[in-house]
């Protein structure tokens, strides 16, 4: 009997040694603290850094807007929290918007955090109440940078140098 246990045992620690493997092959970490990011993830108990937010929130207010990404990326590693990645591609339209042109690749960018924070948000409908923006959602803003990406006929017109940032 105690030989069946031993031999029981040691079938299931060689199982799970492979899943771990194949795990962090699959994921390919590039460091230690990546692993305990994905392993949180993987298991469901995964949670931003709310301090490294509100610092990056009170950046973003003063118009700090990549040194506010940079905060956002340390608070949300897996890129999983919705209402970090709205305010990520917020920052990207703010800095890229311009009078005369916008900064395409960092429209590019914040289209794709946008699309992002749609996905991940319930319903693909983030709303945010923050009274110093003018977009209030993702689909909006997703919108905003499409159009900004687009070049159309009004992109010559002189009077867009008095058009207004949202």
């Amino acid at each position: 009997m105690n030989r069946k246990l031993i031999q029981g045992f040691g079938v299931v620690w060689t199982c799970l040694l492979a899943s771990a493997v194949v795990w962090l092959y699959a994921t390919a970490p590039a460091s230690v603290a990546e692993v305990a990011t994905r392993a949180s993830v993987t298991v469901g108990t995964y949670q931003i850094d709310r301090e490294r937010f509100e610092e990056a929130h009170g950046l973003f207010r003063r118009g700090q807007y990549r040194a506010a990404r940079d905060e956002w990326e340390r608070a949300d590693p897996a890129r999983r929290d919705a209402l970090t990645q709205f305010y990520v591609a917020y920052s990207l339209y703010r800095e890229g918007w311009g009078r005369v042109y916008n900064d395409d690749e960092l429209f590019r960018l914040g289209l794709e955090a946008a699309e992002r924070a749609i996905r991940l948000s319930p319903g693909g409908t983030l709303k945010v109440d923050d009274p110093d923006l003018k977009i209030k959602n993702a689909p909006e803003l997703k919108a905003e940078l499409q159009q900004g990406l687009e070049r159309t006929a009004s992109d010559f017109n002189p009077l867009r140098v008095f058009r207004e940032r949202k």
